[in-house]
């Protein structure tokens, strides 16, 4: 039954596609048109380009951070309401411990990391020099002054960051202006600072301060011969000055406006010499398993809504066009303190080396 129906079904085909032809050849008859007269039938319109999808975010995305865990925390609270399907796992600690777990991890061939954000650009500056960076410039990154993200786009600066004078205001009732305090006979005994062994932050000023020609490594003498006190990091100076343990601490700015807003005895001292300044850029690491994800928290941290995020933490943002938090002074607002960053990031593990032989350390 099947044979036949399909001998029925050709020989029917057959049949149409002979009248077809027939109607074809009959038309050969007609005159064809002139070269000179136009066709009316319109040229077919171009197909459409087929449409690009962008790839998917999501996955397990790692973070190395040496942020406060309460602001890491915010920002991928931040991050993740945006891009729900991404998993972000966090490492957190010191600058310095930070950077020699993510070396460890390069030695042994598995970097773990896939976004990096750590203190200061010589840090960073360290690690391209090492090619563990991948060059990435993001969209947002047209909003950041040029002075603060890399050329190659290997990293860019999250936030305007100074290191100031935490004052107690209830034991020392006159405000100083200058450094210099720290080495003068009334801050004997009552000073404190973070330890460049541990902070990125700390390593950064104790660069900048003995390249300046007012302050040198004989500064940092004067702190040691003034008793000064060095401890694991800017959180525990904090503590210490708001506590009224010690008088006077050099510190990163956000975290005095921060405690001051929240009612502690702490009064910020920009100093006339000027202050340092870091960013704490973020950048991709170039063995990262998952760079879509990395690439869209690097754009969320600099886009508009990030840097916002970053001033409700008490952060001054480093985006054009972002406010200041209440306290703290923009970054037009400073008198920058500086060096050479590929000095600073040459000569860094020999300054540990000497303010760890000359001050100790935790």
């Amino acid at each position: 039954m099947k044979s036949v129906t399909l001998r029925k079904w050709t020989l029917s085909l057959f049949a149409a596609i002979s009248v077809v032809g027939l109607a074809a050849c009959g038309s050969q008859s007609a005159p064809a048109p002139s070269a000179s007269t136009p066709s009316t039938t319109p040229a077919a319109a171009p197909a459409p380009a087929p449409a690009t999808t962008a790839p998917k975010v999501e996955g397990t995305l790692s973070f190395y951070t040496s942020q406060p865990d309460t602001d890491a925390a915010a920002l991928i609270e931040g991050f993740t309401k945006k891009y729900p399907d991404v998993k972000v796992e966090l490492f957190r600690s010191g600058t310095e411990e930070v950077v020699s777990r993510l070396q460890a991890e390069a030695k042994a061939g598995q970097v773990k990391a896939d976004v990096l954000l750590v203190a200061d650009a010589p840090t960073f500056a360290s690690l391209k020099k090492q090619d563990l960076l991948l060059s990435y410039s993001s969209p947002e990154a047209a909003d950041i002054p040029a002075d603060y993200k890399d050329a190659d786009g290997a990293y860019t600066g999250t936030k305007v960051m100074a290191t100031v004078l935490a004052v107690n205001s209830n034991k020392v009732k006159t405000m100083p202006d200058s450094w210099k305090v720290l080495t003068s006979p009334e801050a004997s005994g009552k000073a404190i600072m973070p330890s460049p062994l541990y902070s990125g932050a700390a390593a950064y000023n104790v660069g900048v301060l003995t390249r300046q020609a007012d302050f040198g490594w004989d500064y940092m003498q004067g702190l040691k011969t003034n008793a000064m006190t060095v401890i694991k990091g800017n959180g525990a100076v904090l503590k210490s000055v708001a506590g009224g343990e010690k008088d006077y601490g050099m510190i990163v700015d956000y975290l005095v406006a921060r405690a001051k807003t929240e009612g502690s005895p702490v009064e910020m001292v920009y100093p006339s010499e000027g202050v340092p300044v870091i960013t704490e850029p973020i950048g991709i690491m170039k063995a990262s398993q998952n760079q879509e994800a990395a690439k869209a928290f690097v754009d969320f941290v600099l886009s508009e809504d990030g840097q916002k995020l970053a001033a409700s933490l008490g952060y001054t943002p480093i985006r054009k066009g972002v406010a200041a938090p209440a306290g703290l002074k923009s970054i037009e607002e400073i008198k920058v303190l500086s060096a050479s960053i590929d000095e600073l990031e040459a000569a860094r593990e020999d300054d540990k080396k000497k303010f760890g032989e000359m001050m100790g350390g935790k």
